[in-house]
């Protein structure tokens, strides 16, 4: 299971990585809300206009932010608050981190103050 979440870890920050260089976010000055991608897919399908991140029909952060914290189970996007570390649910650290203290009986995250 912790190679399988360190997997997905690494392939998340490589793709937060890139979506980071991509300039100002959606509905900046000089970046319309949305991805030209996405939206000509609105255009083609005469669907609604994708809303600027966090706001209307389109959640907080970037695709790739958002995969990143299905897949970690963080909160970088703003998209899932209640994955916030410390928050009901989700017990301090993250979710490698917590891997590492099962496995080791350590208490690095914060999650297993019994552990030493």
């Amino acid at each position: 299971m912790t190679r399988h979440i360190l997997h997905g870890i690494a392939a998340a920050a490589l793709l937060t990585g890139l979506a980071a260089c991509g300039g100002p976010r959606d509905g900046t000055a000089g970046n319309p809300p949305s991805t030209a991608t996405q939206r000509a897919y609105d255009r083609a399908t005469d669907s609604p206009r994708t809303s600027a991140d966090g706001r209307g029909n389109n959640p907080s952060g970037t695709a790739a932010e958002r995969a990143l914290d299905r897949a970690a189970g963080t909160n970088t996007s703003g998209a899932y608050p209640s994955q916030s570390d410390g928050r009901a649910g989700n017990p301090p650290g993250t979710a490698a981190e917590r891997a590492y203290d099962r496995t080791t009986g350590s208490n690095t995250s914060g999650a297993y103050p019994r552990n030493r």
